[in-house]
């Protein structure tokens, strides 16, 4: 077993080699919302860069300092004062587009709503004056345990008017997880549905809340949106939202809450230890969130339709459902269900439905449209698409190029974003209309973020090497701190390097200083006496046209310290990695990435375990390969799949 230290440098040295570019399209370039100068402009003045950008936003005091900076605790806009749901929404009622469709919203079961600014706006005030009818105040925490429905976003935007902070939690979220993140947050309210519609029948919710407020005096009482209409049981804790919100009145008078007020927690899951409440407050948050949104998408409000794919109860949904393009006056599509319900082009119906114009999503669904067929896309009229964008892992290069013919029609942008619930806003990634992208290249920092690849003493590594990425500078929409532990948030990401945010994630810079983001280190493989990433021997096994998705994971070998074993889902549909396919993959990896990162072990799987993130649990494989109990399932989308792969392990096969 390899020791717990991070690995050296060496870990992440270049063995993936990727020699495609794909400039920006003419057109776009010429008319792009962001020039190649903003990076140079933004270098030479990062504090006035960020200033500028805060102008875009709609501040009731304006501030006295731009950064005070205690490392590692930030204040942004300091003093200054201003209102999320207004910056979201009433100001581009004022500025006369009320009428602007601020969400076209898609039921999984085929219903619609088509919510314009003028209308989500009321909607809002009726939410704040339930909220204060119900004694939520400023500071309040409010939990939101919600299906993908407008009421998820109008619940969000009321909680950040009257200055109470939201804790959205997935609404797949077992009972343990959502009772966790009430005690260690001690929220006031909860705001729950009695269920959702996912892969074709009623999801309830209610029940998952009723347990787990049963035992928790702090929670006062549970709004309840109608939304199946299924049978729940019912407290005097319980409120209908129908009988208290929809009586309240259209006027609500905001109130300006300052820069630092807190916004939200959002907690961070998928370990064993405690959940970590990630804390982002309002002014930098949104300023980062707005324009990160407008620069890395190219947004053009008065005529593109976006939609990301992910859920609200992701920091994705936060800042790329709600903030970012609500500060921007964007029309946004949600959606509440699956890819695949009632079919696998549902994804690619709506697109043209709606004639989306940018779509974001994760490499996990992208890998899994692959899987499904290049027929399915081809059977919807795409051509409404101009910019596309993946989020939440490394992005392979056979997928992101799939996704740039299939999706994007060879002709779109993929913009490759790198970022997390911590940072609160992309701060990786291409520019539509400046880069040339690489496929499976996050490529630079974004203007007014200062990011770097060091080594284990926290020096540059050169062009070409691999190491740890972090941030040397303090960005806008950057956490807080964790909630109520401030040492928990000095040693997780302060501690590895002096003065440095390290995120935990690996990278390397290509020949020519572009990022390449390599996953989690806690992910490397350390076969041999080298440390090899994850994610590269993951993408040289789908680069073979038999596997439709890969993970990998190191188990304990004797002889090497740790082993790679490979759990594939093959294009077949077969249950077992054959002799001759064993030797093709391990053949074909070491000619892509050489001979130490061949697979010793390959498994053949149905699905792999993935939150509903898009974020593949690498750590329940390393649970299956080294033959040990697995670990907490409660974030997976699927907890059934673990017992599913646990089946299969004997067929896995051992190279000798």
């Amino acid at each position: 077993m390899a020791d717990s230290t991070p690995p050296s440098q060496e870990t992440l040295s270049n063995l993936l080699h990727e020699t495609r570019s794909f400039p920006p399209p003419a057109d776009l370039a010429a008319n792009a919302n962001v020039k190649a100068d903003a990076y140079d402009k933004a270098a030479g003045d990062r504090l006035g860069f960020w200033e500028e950008q805060a102008h875009r936003l709609q501040w009731d005091q304006p501030w006295d300092t731009v950064l005070d900076w205690q490392p590692p605790f930030a204040k942004w806009f300091v003093n200054g004062r201003l209102n999320a749901s207004v910056n979201c929404v009433d100001r581009h009622v004022a500025n006369g587009l009320g009428d602007r469709v601020a969400y076209y919203w898609e039921g999984e079961p085929g219903d619609t709503r088509t919510i314009t600014y003028a209308e989500l706006k009321d909607l809002v005030s009726q939410a704040a004056n339930a909220l204060t009818e119900l004694g939520v105040t400023r500071g309040d925490r409010v939990a939101i345990y919600m299906p993908m429905i407008p009421e998820t976003i109008v619940a969000m935007l009321a909680c950040a008017r009257v200055g109470a902070v939201h804790m959205v939690v997935f609404g797949g979220f077992s009972v343990d997880a959502l009772g966790q993140r009430l005690d260690d947050s001690q929220a006031k309210l909860v705001i729950t549905a009695d269920g959702g519609y996912r892969r074709g029948k009623a999801s309830a919710l209610k029940p998952a809340v009723d347990a787990a407020v049963a035992d928790r005096p702090a929670v006062e009482k549970v709004l309840v949106v109608r939304r199946t209409g299924q049978d729940v049981e019912w407290t005097d804790r319980d409120v209908w939202w129908h009988d208290l919100v929809d009586s309240q009145s259209t006027e609500h008078t905001p109130e300006s809450h300052d820069a630092e007020n807190p916004l939200y927690i959002m907690y961070t899951s998928g370990t064993t230890a405690k959940p970590k409440g990630i804390l982002h407050t309002t002014g930098g948050y949104l300023t980062q969130a707005s324009y990160t949104h407008w620069a890395v998408f190219d947004l053009k409000p008065e005529t593109d339709v976006y939609w990301c794919a992910a859920d609200i109860g992701w920091v994705t949904g936060h800042s790329y459902i709600v903030y970012g393009p609500l500060s921007n006056a964007a029309t946004t599509v949600l959606y509440e269900g699956t890819p695949d319900t009632p079919h696998r082009g549902r994804f690619w119906e709506i697109i043209e439905k709606y004639k989306v114009t940018i779509a974001y999503m994760a490499p996990t669904a992208i890998r899994t449209f692959m899987k499904w067929g290049d027929d399915i896309p081809a059977g919807f009229d795409l051509s409404s698409l101009r910019v596309i964008g993946s989020v939440g892992e490394p992005i392979n290069p056979e997928a992101y190029v799939w996704y740039r013919k299939h999706i994007g029609g060879d002709r779109t942008p993929v913009v490759d974003t790198w970022w997390q619930t911590e940072t609160g806003a992309i701060m990786v990634s291409p520019l539509p209309g400046v880069t040339s992208g690489k496929p499976g290249a996050a490529m630079r920092a974004l203007p007014g973020i200062v990011a770097d690849v060091v080594d284990e003493n926290g020096d540059s590594v050169p062009d070409g090497e691999g190491g740890f990425i972090v941030i040397r500078e303090p960005w806008p929409s950057m956490l807080r701190g964790i909630w109520g532990d401030p040492e928990r948030y000095r040693d997780t990401y302060w501690s590895r390097f002096e003065g440095l945010y390290f995120p935990g994630d690996g990278a390397k810079k290509d020949e020519d200083g572009d990022l390449w983001l390599l996953g989690r280190v806690d992910d490397v493989m350390l076969v041999s006496g080298h440390n090899i990433s994850t994610t590269e021997v993951e993408s040289a096994l789908v680069s073979h046209p038999s596997v439709a998705e890969a993970a990998v994971v190191g188990a304990t070998d004797k002889v090497t310290g740790q082993a790679i074993v490979g759990f594939v889902i093959l294009r077949s549909g077969a249950e077992e990695v054959s002799e001759e396919t064993v030797k093709a993959l391990r053949d074909h990896v070491g000619a892509s990435l050489g001979p130490i990162a061949k697979p010793a072990r390959l498994l053949a799987v149905p699905e792999l375990p993935k939150t509903r993130s898009g974020k593949i649990m690498r750590r329940l494989l390393r649970d299956i390969a080294e033959n040990r109990e697995v670990g907490d399932t409660s974030t997976l989308t699927d907890s059934s799949i673990m017992d599913v792969i646990a089946k299969q392990l004997p067929s896995a096969k051992q190279d000798d």
